[in-house]
């Protein structure tokens, strides 16, 4: 299997290390961020099989994030996203769909729910090139 690269952005450490931990036993190459403008910048110089962020986090939110890389020229514009949320309302679900989120899980989930998404998303997109 070829070495996906994911960008994780999530200011919880407890939760990046699981996640990082979880994916990279899956043979994924994780590059961490703290918080939106991190994420932003990794995205703006990296070329990313798929990038996870969490709804809110400091400086931008997920979805802030995830509006910026749609709409802006940069090696991610098409990369799937998974929005990360404990907010499970249904104008949140509208305003991330809106933003080009590719799918959406809410807090709490298991980490090998994520590895299912993250398989998925990956996969389609391989048939997508």
């Amino acid at each position: 299997m070829a070495n996906y690269r994911i960008l994780l952005a999530d200011d919880e450490l407890a939760l990046r290390f699981l996640l990082t931990e979880t994916l990279a036993d899956e043979g994924y190459e994780i590059t961490e961020a703290e918080d939106g403008k991190e994420a932003l910048l990794n995205i703006q110089i990296t070329q990313y099989d798929l990038i996870i962020l969490d709804y809110m986090m400091p400086e931008l939110t997920g979805v802030e994030v995830c509006e910026w890389l749609r709409n802006q020229s940069n090696p991610n514009q098409a990369t799937p996203v998974i929005l990360l949320t404990a907010k499970a309302l249904e104008k949140d679900r509208e305003r991330a769909k809106k933003a080009g989120v590719s799918s959406y899980i809410v807090k709490p989930f298991s980490p090998l729910q994520l590895v299912d998404t993250v398989q998925q998303l990956i996969e389609s997109r391989q048939q997508d090139v």
